[in-house]
């Protein structure tokens, strides 16, 4: 049995990792690299026979996770694709959506050079749908048999609605092994979404540590900041407060936390918008699969209704409906993607507010280096937008506390679930190289075997 990591390799994105056996391939994840200038000629070609791959299995719905899929459709791959059903709902989503971003980067190029040739989308809404035609849904905690040589165990991560961490049992050569891989992993208590459960234990773990070497803040609590940052920006004084959220995921928590918040009168109340309309779709998503959330969830639901309406919230569906919200002059909550700032409605938002005294503009997630975002917690005095430069007058805070992802400690006890004299061996994936190795270095230290791969390195299991 061969593994070879050909994504998120001493990086972030790009998950995708090969298990060969006897005549038989299995890819787990393939999604998309956005860490390279090149992303175009990082992701059209595979390195490996897209027809030659026997079975895809997804982790969860995220692009780096899964955004490649139609690509490898669309290169020959026949072969089925097995993830959870909520998975296979929000990769669905998310990949059309992929698709109205490349056509909209193409649309974006100066008029000067539209007559050029220029890089074409990976894939189109056709190839999405050849793509969904592909997928099989398997429950959690059911085994469910590939052939007669491999079995497979969907394990609850949290971190998003359906994300897995995948057991594979395996008879290679007469010889049973077990090897996990984690995806992404939640953190306990977050809004929504169960806890992380234990993994069996297996013989080789393959586990991301986009966290490892960070702790996440513990001086405030979520519904403490929320309070705290909403009184400031909207009670205490009448302005607005912006939240660049995720559509998938980031805003589904952060609007259950403020339904909390109102529902229980602990603010008066303040308008809330969400300007998102895959944000609109995926929450409906959400109800779908509404078993699925974590058992505060549910006992909301059961007493007070729907975690995803109530009274000052309104969610805005076209664009002349976003239009208005940018002339509405009362204080109020807008909550609005992508999250980094790169595109979407977000940036009319901050067109008309960033140059506001009385605008907060309160980032809940990572923003990568040299997106907008990213300039703007770095304390960029300007900005570009709307091929304009602005000042910079609206105050800028952030908060880790709606993090997806477990931090060192998550990380660290997740791989301490497996006794260090039964698991062979530890490969560290989907984590910039600082924090695969601090968190290498605490695990070596609990005596457990590290491997941090190269891209397209291969290991004999």
């Amino acid at each position: 049995m061969k593994l070879t990591i050909w994504g998120a390799a001493k990086q972030v994105t790009g998950s995708m990792h090969l298990l060969q056996l006897d005549n038989y391939n299995i890819l787990i994840d393939c999604g998309l690299d956005y860490e390279k200038e090149t992303f175009q000629q990082e992701n059209q070609y595979f390195p490996f026979d897209p027809a030659s791959i026997d079975v895809v299995i997804l982790t969860h719905a995220h692009i780096d996770h899964s955004g490649n899929l139609p690509t490898l459709v669309r290169m020959g791959f026949e072969g089925q694709i097995l993830s959870t059903p909520p998975t296979a709902d929000l990769t669905e989503l998310l990949l059309h959506d992929s698709v109205n971003v490349f056509i909209g980067k193409q649309n974006k190029r100066p008029k000067s050079r539209r007559g050029r040739p220029g890089p074409q989308p990976l894939y189109l809404q056709k190839h999405v749908n050849d793509t969904m035609d592909r997928f099989i849904t398997i429950a959690f905690h059911k085994e469910f048999r590939l052939n007669n040589n491999v079995s497979l165990t969907f394990i609850p991560v949290g971190h998003l609605l359906g994300a897995a961490a995948i057991v594979l049992t395996l008879q290679d050569k007469g010889v049973e092994k077990k090897i996990a891989f984690t995806g992404d992993i939640g953190r306990s208590n977050y809004p929504v979404l169960v806890d992380p459960e234990p993994l069996p234990q297996v013989d080789y773990l393959v586990s991301e540590s986009t966290y490892g070497g960070r702790l996440h803040s513990t001086d405030v609590t979520l519904q403490q900041k929320l309070i705290e940052t909403i009184n400031e920006s909207c009670i205490k004084y009448p302005g607005r407060l912006i939240i660049p959220a995720f559509s998938i995921g980031r805003t589904q928590a952060l609007v259950y936390s403020l339904n909390k918040i109102f529902s229980s009168g602990l603010l008066p109340p303040v308008k809330i918008f969400v300007d998102s309309p895959l944000a609109t779709i995926a929450t409906d998503i959400y109800r779908k699969h509404h078993h699925l959330l974590n058992q505060e969830s549910q006992d909301f639901y059961s007493k007070q209704g729907d975690e995803f309406e109530f009274d000052e919230l309104s969610y805005v569906h076209d664009k002349r409906e976003s239009m208005s919200v940018s002339n509405y002059h009362e204080p109020c909550i807008i909550i609005s993607s992508a999250g980094m700032l790169e595109g979407g409605r977000i940036q009319d938002h901050l067109y008309y507010n960033i140059q506001n005294y009385y605008c907060t503009i309160l980032f809940i997630g990572y923003c990568a280096k040299g997106t907008l975002g990213d300039r703007l917690l770095r304390g960029d005095p300007i900005v570009r937008l709307r091929n304009r430069d602005l000042m910079v007058y609206a105050t800028i805070q952030k908060t880790d506390l709606l993090s997806g992802h477990g931090d060192h400690n998550d990380l660290v006890n997740t791989v301490k679930q497996q006794d260090p004299n039964k698991l062979k061996s530890v490969f560290l994936v989907h984590g910039e190289i600082k924090s695969m190795e601090l968190l290498g270095n605490a695990l070596t230290e609990l005596g457990y075997a590290v491997n941090l791969p190269e891209k397209g390195e291969t290991f004999e299991l």
